[in-house]
């Protein structure tokens, strides 16, 4: 399906050179859309976190149980059991992509056995859905693989290796967390994960320099948790189809806490290959507010918006108001000695397509002519056909 209206306008002619005779029937407008303004419009918003949230692991050892706690908050009470862990496996912008304070907690004789940092890549990138980002945050598609990384302590350092397993529509999967290796294994810890995802409308009314709204945002496999409020992006003015700018925004939770965004404003593009697609990153001051220190601050937004009222490839999103009203096409046929004429009436700029066929009844239509309009109107010209019968369409898009 294409992510711009189509306009069909179908003319089909028979042409019989036995009989002499040329038989036309207008068949009319199959899909028509004229906007003259953009009024209030829905599209689909999407926000998730780069950061993994980790349960508790446990190791079931010969001589008793040894947990596995992660967190990026109280580094420097991680040995204490009392002291609060946020289980966060951060991103960073090296290689291993994420990371980690963890701790290894003997819970048989109450002691600490390894306190460090993990340092541990997420599976390889995977794009199944063709969207433009990674699956592992995609609560809809599946989020398995393996990976390796380091830890790092004041005793030792070793390699870690990890399984993901995430099924697709689920928010949670499970790990194994490998330790050290052969003779120097401090064990697999095996555990659950969960991405972060908030999906729901932004509804938004396009101005010519600006784009306002709201949105609605529930968490995937969560609905009682959401954040809400008010969403602006400006329109960058050398380029305002493609790129827009958000700016400092601050929006609510079900308990009326308030995520407010940190940067005084962020890049947003349109994905000229989908079309339809606006991404950008969000960093929030705090994206947790259920821990008394910041973390999980770093997200990506990423807008959908399909409607596209005037028909021109451009989502109704970052297009300009009334940004040009279709003209609904018209067609005269003239017939000449060796050649039809097709004198077309259409908006100037659009694509237009001259398709044939040898009977109706099949449907593998063969453009034979493809053009945008110059002038309006505009005749173009084809050979006629020696023999048998023909029909010939036109299609505007």
């Amino acid at each position: 399906m294409k992510s711009f209206t189509e306009v069909y306008r179908q003319l089909v002619v028979q042409l019989n050179c036995h009989m002499k005779r040329i038989r036309i029937f207008v068949m009319g407008v199959l899909l028509w859309a004229s906007i003259n303004c953009h009024a209030a419009q829905t599209a689909r918003a999407t926000l998730f976190c780069l950061s993994a949230r980790f349960q508790r692991g446990v190791y079931h050892g010969l001589a008793g149980d040894i947990t596995l706690d992660l967190s990026t908050i109280n580094l420097e009470n991680l040995g204490d059991p009392a002291s609060p862990k946020n289980g966060e496996l951060k991103p960073t912008d090296s290689d291993p992509d994420h990371s980690s304070g963890f701790v290894l907690y003997d819970s048989l004789l109450d002691e600490v056995v390894l306190i460090g940092r993990i340092d541990l890549n997420t599976p390889d990138v995977a794009d199944v859905n063709d969207n433009g980002f990674d699956d592992f945050f995609e609560v809809s598609e599946a989020g398995s693989g393996a990976s390796t990384g380091t830890y790092t302590s004041i005793i030792n350092t070793g390699p870690v290796r990890a399984t993901w397993s995430r099924a697709a529509g689920s928010k949670d999967g499970t790990y194994a967390l490998e330790f050290g290796s052969g003779q120097t294994s401090l064990g697999t810890y095996q555990g659950t994960f969960e991405i972060l995802e908030y999906v729901g409308p932004l509804n938004y009314t396009a101005g010519s320099n600006k784009v306002s709204g709201a949105v609605q945002l529930l968490q995937t496999g969560a609905a009682d948790n959401v954040l809400a409020g008010p969403i602006e992006f400006t329109k960058e003015p050398t380029n305002r189809f493609d790129e827009l700018i958000l700016p400092h925004e601050v929006w609510t939770n079900a308990s009326s806490q308030t995520f407010q965004i940190s940067s005084d404003f962020y890049y947003f593009e349109r994905d000229t290959r989908l079309k339809t697609n606006y991404y950008g990153s969000v960093d929030f001051k705090d994206g947790d507010l259920n821990t008394a220190d910041t973390d999980y601050l770093y997200w990506v937004l990423s807008i959908d918006d399909v409607n596209d009222s005037d028909g021109d490839g451009i989502p109704d999103f970052s297009d300009d108001p009334g940004s040009g009203t279709v003209q609904r096409p018209t067609v005269l046929l003239s017939l000449g000695n060796s050649n039809l004429s097709f004198t077309i009436s259409s908006t100037v700029g659009r694509t237009v397509e001259i398709q044939e066929i040898t009977s109706l009844s099949q449907t593998n239509w063969a453009t034979v002519s493809s053009f945008s309009p110059t002038n309006d109107p505009q005749v173009v010209t084809l050979s006629r056909p020696t023999e048998g019968t023909k029909f010939w369409r036109l299609r505007v898009q």
